[in-house]
C-alpha cells in the first residue's frame, strides 16, 4: 500500500496545507476559536454517549442511534481539529502523503456513515409513531446493531472509492493545498492530470447518498406528518412530533452543508467558500448536535440530571 501511494504521488511525498491565509493575529484567533470549539465537541458528545450508557431509561433505539451519531461527531472532528490546530501556530504545515491519504479515508467514512445513520433514525421515528405496536419487533437490538453496521458498510464503501481515486491522481510538484485538511476539491485543484473523471466520481457517489437518504428520511416523515394530523387533540400532535424537531434540525444542518460542498460541481473552484463550509459540517454541526438533543429534548436533560 505504501510503495503504491508513493508511485502514485510521483515524487510527492507530502503536502503543505495552507489553511486560512490570514494576518498572524488572525491566525492566533483562529486556533483559539477551533480550540474553543474542538473543546465543546469533546465534552458534549462524550457526555452524551456517556449519559445515554449510564442511564437504563435511555436504553431504546433511539438513544442507540444518537449514541452512535455523537460516536461519528466525535471521530471526524478528531480526525480533522488536532492537524488544523497545530498549522496555526507552527510554520511547519506539512503532512505527509500517506497521513493525508488516511486523514481523507476516515474522514470520508465517518461522513459518509453519518447521512446514512441520519437516514436510519428517521426510519426508526416512522416506526415509532406509525406503527407503535409492530415498533418492538421492527426496531429490535438486533434490527438496530444490523442497521448501524450497515451504514458503516456503506460509508466504508464510499470512503474506498472516494479514496481510491483520488490518491490514483498525479501530483507533479505541486504540493500546497489551499485548505485545512486533506479534501478532495483541494486536491483535484492542484493535480496535473485530468480531473474531469474524479469530479464526476465525486458528484455521482456524493448525490447518490444525498438521493438515497433523504428520499428515506422524506419518505419517513410524509406519513409522520400523515399519521400526527391524525391525531385530534393539539397537545397531541405537538407532543408526538417534538420527538422528531431535533433529528429535523440535524438533519437539515448536515445535508444543506454536504450539498453545497460536494453534490454542486462549483464547490471545487472556490477554495475560500469551500473553507467556511468545510469549517461549518467538520466543527459546528459536530458541536451543534448534542446541544440540540439535550437542550430540546426533556428525556435527555432529565438523564443528565439524575447522571449528575
Amino acid at each position: 500500500m505504501k510503495s503504491e501511494l508513493s508511485r502514485n504521488s510521483s515524487g510527492v511525498t507530502e503536502f503543505i496545507l495552507l489553511g486560512f491565509r490570514t494576518a498572524p493575529d488572525i491566525q492566533i484567533l483562529l486556533f483559539l476559536f477551533f480550540l474553543l470549539v474542538y473543546v465543546v465537541i469533546v465534552v458534549g458528545n462524550s457526555s452524551m454517549i456517556i449519559v445515554i450508557r449510564m442511564d437504563s431509561r435511555l436504553h431504546t433505539p433511539m438513544y442507540f442511534f444518537l449514541r452512535n451519531l455523537s460516536y461519528l461527531d466525535l471521530c471526524y472532528s478528531t480526525v480533522i481539529a488536532p492537524k488544523a490546530l497545530a498549522t496555526f501556530l507552527s510554520k511547519d504545515k506539512k503532512i505527509s502523503y500517506n497521513g493525508c491519504a488516511a486523514q481523507f479515508f476516515f474522514f470520508a467514512l465517518c461522513v459518509g456513515t453519518e447521512g446514512f445513520l441520519l437516514a436510519v433514525m428517521a426510519y426508526d421515528r416512522f416506526s415509532a409513531i406509525c406503527s407503535p405496536f409492530l415498533y418492538p419487533v421492527r426496531m429490535s437490538q438486533q434490527v438496530c446493531v444490523h442497521l448501524v453496521i450497515g451504514s458503516y458498510i456503506c460509508g466504508g464503501l464510499n470512503s474506498m472509492v472516494q479514496t481510491g481515486f483520488t490518491f490514483s491522481l498525479r501530483f507533479c510538484g505541486e504540493n500546497r493545498l489551499d485548505h485545512f485538511f486533506c479534501d478532495v476539491p483541494a486536491l483535484i485543484k492542484i493535480s496535473c492530470v485530468d480531473t474531469s473523471v474524479n469530479e464526476m466520481v465525486l458528484f455521482i457517489l456524493s448525490s447518490l447518498i444525498i438521493v438515497t437518504t433523504t428520499t428515506v428520511i422524506l419518505v419517513s416523515y410524509a406519513y409522520i406528518l400523515s399519521t400526527v394530523l391524525k391525531i385530534p387533540s393539539t397537545h397531541g400532535r405537538g407532543k408526538t412530533f417534538s420527538t422528531c424537531s431535533s433529528h429535523i434540525t440535524v438533519v437539515s444542518l448536515f445535508y444543506g452543508t454536504v450539498f453545497f460542498m460536494y453534490a454542486q460541481p462549483g464547490a471545487i473552484s472556490s477554495p475560500e467558500k469551500s473553507k467556511i463550509i468545510a469549517v461549518f459540517y467538520t466543527l459546528i454541526i459536530p458541536m451543534l448536535n448534542p446541544l440540540i438533543y439535550s437542550l430540546r429534548n426533556k428525556e435527555v436533560k432529565n438523564a443528565v440530571k439524575r447522571v449528575l
